[in-house]
């Protein structure tokens, strides 16, 4: 999956050249050999096994005597698609996706295996609970799999099995600690701007939700525009000031305060050392953004932004040159109801008329289950037109990707690289920022326009 700026060539020229490039022959590496001891019994190993005829032990033993081979990575960081499932034990995916697969789990669905490397929402099939450690930042390749590794299963009870050590603390940044986290509030973590040519390791480009308010912030304290921030949602952080900084605060509307003095959005101010900032409830919008004078630390290439916890320690970023001063953006819009523009595909054609209708004439509620990998939704089914699942491929921020039961899922920045639902359309880049802030609870409204006009929407942006 490759993503383009269609400023620089458009859709049609960039069709003729993958049309007239020359054809490369692609040997499949010979690759490593890994075997795998994991436990089965997962939650729906009963289901799988009577789909297809079997008993429990017999859905293990055959799933556990085949020969696998690494497809390719993607959907997760370390998440490798293992191809020689027998046919069998080919299964759909849930109609549902669970909110939480634990990690380690062994799932099969369509005719792939896989193992969840961390714990994810997902909607493969979990037959099983291995052992491994598939992805470590530390490590180099930092995926245990690589395409054309061969990789078996082999059955253990659960008291035969070691247990992973935990991953080791992080390394320290470097640089000058700035902040000391007090409290951590309900979501807090620093974003930058989006990484990019990551997605073979499964990584996505993750970024901030609301790029527009990260640039906004930045634009006030004379920084480049992705520099690094401290993202919150619904209920911010108290920090300690470990040095003098200067700070703005962008995005939702939110209750901060400085040594216990207010500080309004879009208002830099000079923290000193010792003094206290806290971050209260964000009253409109749902995210807003803490920004520094030359930026935080920005997360690693690595990893996706995880969340602070009381006493981690803040950094000033090390040796960063301030680059294009980014454009002060204008104010969000927070709307009771937003109407949020739509271009439709790529697979408009999987769904029936009366699905495509349902999407564009009624309302959708923002689920309390959405987080930065997917802004769930809830309001009338979306009917498909023949099955509710494609070959796995990649995927974009903004894109509107429909499971089998029918209830659309707006995939954000740390959204899964690869998937296997259809999407039936993508919020246009200009919109995003309006499903980013808009609440739980909240309903909005789809419009279709032309992949023309989303890019003249996105010419009228300031530029970042």
């Amino acid at each position: 999956f490759c993503a383009f700026d269609p400023d620089r060539i458009s859709c049609e020229e960039l069709a003729r050249e993958i049309e007239t490039a020359k054809p490369h022959s692609l040997e499949t590496p010979a690759g490593r050999e890994h075997a795998i001891d994991v436990v089965y019994g997962g939650p729906d190993l009963e289901a799988l096994a009577r789909r297809a005829g079997l008993s429990l032990d017999e859905a293990a033993s055959r799933h556990a005597a085949a020969d696998y081979r690494v497809a390719f990575l993607g959907f997760a960081p370390g998440f490798a698609y293992l191809t020689g499932l027998p046919a069998e034990l080919a299964a759909p995916r849930l109609p549902t996706p669970r909110t939480r697969v634990p990690a380690g789990s062994v799932a099969v669905a369509g005719g792939y295996c896989g193992i969840y490397p961390a714990e994810s929402p997902g909607g493969w099939n979990l037959i099983g609970r291995a052992r491994a450690r598939l992805f470590d930042p530390d490590r180099e390749p930092p995926a245990l799999f690589a395409p054309g590794d061969r990789v078996r299963f082999r059955a253990r009870r659960a008291e035969e099995l070691e247990v992973v050590a935990p991953l080791p603390a992080r390394n320290s940044p470097g640089g000058t600690p700035v902040f000391r986290v007090m409290a951590p509030g309900l979501w807090c973590s620093t974003v930058a701007a989006p990484f990019r040519g990551r997605g073979s390791s499964g990584l996505p480009p993750s970024g901030a939700m609301d790029p527009a308010a990260l640039q906004h912030g930045n634009a006030l304290l004379r920084n480049a525009a992705g520099a690094a921030a401290l993202e919150f949602a619904v209920a911010g952080p108290e920090l300690e000031a470990l040095q003098d900084i200067r700070v703005a605060v962008a995005g939702g509307v939110c209750d901060a305060a400085v040594g216990g003095v207010a500080l309004e959005n879009g208002a830099p101010v000079t923290v000193r050392r010792g003094q206290r900032v806290t971050l209260g409830p964000v009253r409109r919008g749902v995210r807003a953004y803490l920004c520094a004078a030359g930026g935080f630390e920005p997360p690693g290439l690595l990893s996706i932004p995880e969340r602070f916890a009381a006493g981690d320690l803040l950094f000033r970023a090390r040796g960063s040159s301030p680059g294009a001063i980014s454009v002060l953006q204008p104010a969000p819009e927070f709307t009771p109801e937003p109407v949020v523009r739509i271009v439709l595909g790529p697979q408009e054609d999987s769904f029936a008329h009366e699905g495509v209708a349902a999407l564009l004439n009624s309302p959708f509620r923002i689920s309390s289950a959405s987080d930065r990998r997917g802004i769930r939704l809830e309001g009338p089914s979306l009917t498909f037109r023949g099955g509710c699942e494609i070959p796995p491929e990649g995927t974009a921020l903004g894109a509107i990707q429909v499971p089998g039961d029918g209830q659309p899922i707006v995939l954000g920045p740390d959204r899964p690289v690869t998937g296997g639902y259809p999407k039936i359309g993508t919020v246009i880049s200009a919109d995003f920022r309006l499903v980013a802030q808009a609440r739980p609870g909240t309903f909005l409204r789809f419009r279709v326009i032309s992949a023309g006009e989303a890019l003249a929407a996105r010419r009228r942006m300031p530029p970042s």
